[in-house]
This record gives C-alpha cells, sequence and structure tokens, in this order.
C-alpha cells in the first residue's frame, strides 16, 4: 500500500486532503503539528512514502519536520504547503530537502499530480537499487556517479544526495558540456506534467553547488548558463 504521512494544522484542510489522497488509493497517517508527524514516522519510518508537511504548524514547524524526516530517509517525498505569502519559506524548504510545494489554495487535481509524481519517483529510486546495473558508473574528473548504487562521490567521499539531487546529476552526467535549459531540467526530472513553476530547478541547483563545489559562490562546475538554464563543465 503507498503511504503517505500528512502534517497538517487546520482540521479542514488535513481532512480535505486525506479524502483525496483516500479516493485516490493511498493509506494515510495525519498529524496535527509537527511533533506528531516526526513520533509517528519515528514510530515506522520504513513504511512511509511520502510526507505532505503545512509549514506553519504549531509545536514543532514544518521546516523543521523537513529538516529532519530528511535527515531519516533521503528516499522519502517531501511535499511543502504553504501560503502564497510564504515565499521565502517555500525556498527554504526546497533547500532543507523538500521535493515540491503547494501553495494554497489548491485543487485536488493539482494536489494529487503533485503527490502521484513524488509517488513514482520514490518508487523508482527504490527500484533502481534492486536493479542489477552490474556496477555501472559514469567517472567525471574527481567526480564518480554510481548508477547501481544512486550515489556519487568526489575524490572517493561520498556526497549525500536527496532523489531528485540525483536525477539531476544524472541528467547532466549523462549530458556533459551540454547547455540544459530549466524547461529541460523541469521535464526531465519532475515529468511533462508538473503544475509549478521554473524555480524549483533554480533552488535545487543552488543546493547541489552547496555540495558539489569547492566555493558554491563561485562555481566552476555547475556553471550558469545566463538566459537558459544550466551545464555541468567536465574536463573528461
Amino acid at each position: 500500500m503507498k503511504k503517505v504521512l500528512v502534517a497538517e494544522d487546520e482540521e479542514s484542510i488535513r481532512e480535505f486532503i486525506v479524502i483525496n489522497l483516500t479516493r485516490s488509493g493511498y493509506e494515510v497517517e495525519q498529524a496535527e503539528n509537527g511533533a506528531e508527524a516526526l513520533k509517528l514516522f519515528s514510530a515506522d519510518e520504513s513504511s512511509f512514502d511520502v510526507a505532505i508537511l503545512d509549514i506553519m504548524m504549531p509545536e514543532i514547524d514544518g521546516l523543521t519536520v523537513c529538516k529532519e524526516l530528511r535527515k531519516k530517509s533521503s528516499d522519502l517525498g517531501i511535499i511543502m504547503l504553504s501560503a502564497k505569502t510564504q515565499e521565502m519559506d517555500k525556498v527554504q524548504g526546497l533547500l532543507f530537502g523538500a521535493d515540491d510545494y503547494v501553495t494554497k489554495p489548491f485543487s485536488p487535481s493539482e494536489l494529487m499530480a503533485r503527490v502521484d509524481a513524488v509517488y513514482r519517483r520514490v518508487e523508482m529510486t527504490r527500484g533502481f537499487r534492486k536493479t542489477d546495473f552490474a556496477g555501472e558508473t559514469i567517472v567525471l574528473d574527481e567526480f564518480e556517479l554510481n548508477l547501481r548504487n544512486r550515489t556519487l562521490s568526489k575524490n572517493s567521499n561520498l556526497i549525500e544526495l536527496t532523489q531528485v539531487e540525483f536525477q539531476i546529476i544524472e541528467y547532466f552526467f549523462k549530458n556533459p558540456n551540454a547547455a540544459l535549459s530549466r524547461t529541460d531540467i523541469l521535464k526531465q526530472v519532475w515529468g511533462n506534467n508538473y503544475f509549478g513553476d521554473e524555480k524549483i530547478v533554480d533552488v535545487n541547483i543552488r543546493r547541489l553547488r552547496m555540495k558539489v563545489e569547492d566555493n558554491p559562490s563561485s562555481p566552476t562546475r555547475l556553471i550558469t548558463i545566463w538566459g537558459l538554464g544550466y551545464k555541468w563543465v567536465s574536463n573528461s
């Protein structure tokens, strides 16, 4: 059974989400605050596929919950719920490891499209780990991407990546020195039917630079192509 953790302090919104998830075949555990969400997840970490977290919650806010859940699991799909006025919080959530965000108010179709997309990515990631790639790797300079283990290392040092980050890096490594547009990256990683805007690409690139670059503020590998998108620079 596909299982989702829903953490939302407004009962009417939480019930709306639970009803739509249940109708779509998901099993749901619900929490009315951040502390309860962390408790539910800790009780059975391996059973959850996706977590939907409201940013503004009592006791422990959604951003803190997101950060803690990402520490516990790189596979878990995380979607943040935010108000239109919480633009910086959305960015912060993505930097903390969220996969996506949905802005209130939202329609059932938008919510389910986002949840289904994140769930497919989770399943794909877990499926890859069960597939025999015979140790297939892509080596670019000091970086090595292991497609079987879904890992990236730099000078033999492992870099912790979320599932979204791995998919972005994989796209770059399969297209080294090629300028990839934001639209290309969005379609490759989030799918053709993604409801959101391209800003999610920029935030994830920023997060990746913090992990792979020696000086993230002056990148030499993951560079910006102004007016288009990004490029992975390789000497290999």
